[in-house]
């Protein structure tokens, strides 16, 4: 099957968003790129996370044509397609529905340096502007939000993570969702104190030297 260890990680970490809290029912999408062959596997639209088959995982290549896969792939493929091709460290995408940075999303507000692990996704988390889901224009203002970081909300919807593979963006998004359930209910009681640039530049060079990244078993 092609690319058949991504379709296995794809339906793996799909059903992850459930039992990890970061989405419900078919909410948010996942998809893993392997850059050598140029086609990145995506999760299928509509599909209950613990019915789906590696076989249901569609195969698209960087141009955006389906390669293989009998089911339709998620809306929002251009969404993951084009991190792939305009950013060469990133190798995976998780998009989630999780309730705290969607909170944030639905206020059209970004995520401040409220604590040190906001540092997974750079000095903050920026909110793109709202566009209709599937669009392009969606995929356009994600990366934009994004650019120089490893996380972004998306207006009125969620939050989408990228890093190298898989287990680094799902590991980004678990992160972040936790910092932004921690400020929103600091502010319910008070003014969060917002950690400065230099603490954040020292955090994120941790981060990416020791501390922030972590390994999968292939990369081992």
């Amino acid at each position: 099957m092609l690319l058949q260890k991504e379709r296995e990680d794809v339906v793996k970490y799909c059903q992850m968003l459930i039992t990890h809290g970061l989405t419900k029912g078919t909410g948010g999408n996942i998809s893993i790129l392997n850059r050598e062959k140029g086609m990145f596997a995506m999760s299928p639209s509509g599909i209950d996370y613990f019915e789906t088959e590696p076989e249901d995982i569609v195969v698209i290549d960087l141009e955006g044509k389906i390669v293989d896969g009998k089911r339709k792939p998620s809306s929002e493929h251009e969404l993951h397609r084009i991190f792939y091709v305009r950013r060469d460290d990133i190798n995976a995408v998780v998009h989630t529905h999780s309730v705290y940075s969607t909170v944030l999303a639905t206020l059209r507000e970004g995520l401040p340096a409220s604590s040190y692990l906001v540092a997974f996704s750079g000095y903050d988390v920026r909110c793109g502007e709202y566009a209709s889901f599937g669009s392009m224009e969606l995929a356009e203002n994600t990366f934009k939000a994004m650019e120089g970081r490893y996380a972004a909300f998306m207006a009125n919807h969620g939050l989408i993570t990228g890093s190298k593979d898989i287990l680094n963006a799902f590991n980004i998004a678990e992160q972040i969702e936790q910092c932004a359930e921690v400020y929103v209910k600091a502010r319910s009681i008070g003014t969060p104190v917002i950690l400065d640039e230099a603490e954040m530049e020292k955090m994120i060079y941790k981060f990416n030297h020791s501390y922030g990244q972590r390994k999968s078993k292939d990369s081992e």
